[in-house]
């Protein structure tokens, strides 16, 4: 049971608080409990208790934040993952996504960044050279975008690599929640290098845009006086069955809001350069290329990535 006690140490300061009590609630686990959830669970309770202990939290704080955890998930709807959200204002999902996809190696592939809520597994396979924009908006500037997959060992070209891309209209929604405006896969495709690696399509410089401010999430913003807003950008899912995938968001290199994302996602070689063209053939009034790096499946052979969003009827 737990005791009492107020004779532990924090380094050479005396505790005020029982020693052994962290440890007890740890113990209560069963030793059937399966040794990852053991993992896990401990270093969370720890984590939990030390940082009651570190602020002293008072009985009317926890309260506000057993509040708080109830109205994220009293916030949940089909299209509306309030958990997420929060994670993402934290910056703990950025920072899962670096744990998970951080690679040793000489040569550096593309940096991966959150895959967010919004990828779709039924986004189509397009031609190359064809247009993701099915819709478009009266204030969009319509991109000629190209690059090419490489390896980053050899610098050599990758065909057969899938660019699967996504991105919101300049209303700042995605195909799913604008229904009035877009029609499904709308700014949305999947792209097949060639055989020298390269792809090239058409889609909307992206603009920026403010987080859903009308649930729980705004309160942690304005309670750290921090804005709502993404920096723009483009979506991408880069594939090939013999390399370690990158999903990543690709940024224009003049947004404002590249050093405050409100998700912290941004790496410097996320960063776009649209440059103005003029009498391009279909039309584009922009022109950006980007080059994606990719490393063997040598490097990281497990390797999974996350494809799939958040489904409440998993948990």
């Amino acid at each position: 049971m737990a005791t009492n006690g107020t004779n532990g140490t924090n380094g050479t300061k005396p505790s005020r608080f029982d020693p052994n009590f962290t440890e007890h609630v740890i113990g209560l686990m069963s030793p059937e409990t399966k040794p990852r959830h053991r993992e896990i669970l401990s270093s969370l309770i720890k984590h939990m208790h030390d940082f009651c202990r570190e602020v002293e939290l008072t009985q009317d704080e926890w309260i506000i934040g057993v509040n708080y955890v109830n109205a994220i998930g009293q916030a949940y709807q089909k299209n509306r993952n309030e958990a997420w959200r929060v994670c993402d204002i934290l910056g703990i999902e950025s920072l899962v996504d670096e744990i998970n996809h951080k690679i040793e190696a000489e040569n550096q592939p593309t940096s991966s960044a959150i895959l967010g809520p919004f990828w779709s597994p039924e986004t189509p396979f397009r031609e190359l050279g064809a247009s993701v924009v099915q819709d478009m908006p009266k204030d969009g500037q319509f991109t000629f975008f190209h690059g090419v997959i490489k390896d980053a060992d050899t610098g050599k070209g990758i065909p057969g690599a899938v660019f699967d891309m996504w991105q919101a209209s300049t209303n700042g929604k995605y195909d799913v929640f604008d229904p009035e405006n877009q029609t499904r896969h709308n700014l949305r495709g999947k792209f097949r290098t060639d055989e020298n690696g390269k792809f090239w399509f058409y889609c909307l410089k992206p603009t920026e845009y403010a987080i859903d401010t009308t649930g729980p999430s705004a309160e942690l913003l304005r309670i750290m006086g921090r804005h709502p807003y993404r920096p723009a950008h483009i979506h991408m899912m880069v594939t090939h069955p013999d390399y370690v995938g990158v999903t990543a968001q690709l940024y224009p290199n003049d947004d404002p809001y590249l050093k405050t994302d409100t998700v912290s996602a941004v790496k410097d070689d996320l960063l776009l350069n649209f440059k103005p063209v003029e009498n391009e053939p279909k039309g584009a009034v922009l022109d950006v290329e980007y080059d994606v790096r990719l490393l063997s499946k040598k490097y990281k052979p497990e390797n999974t990535m996350l494809m799939e969003n958040a489904n409440q009827s998993k948990f």
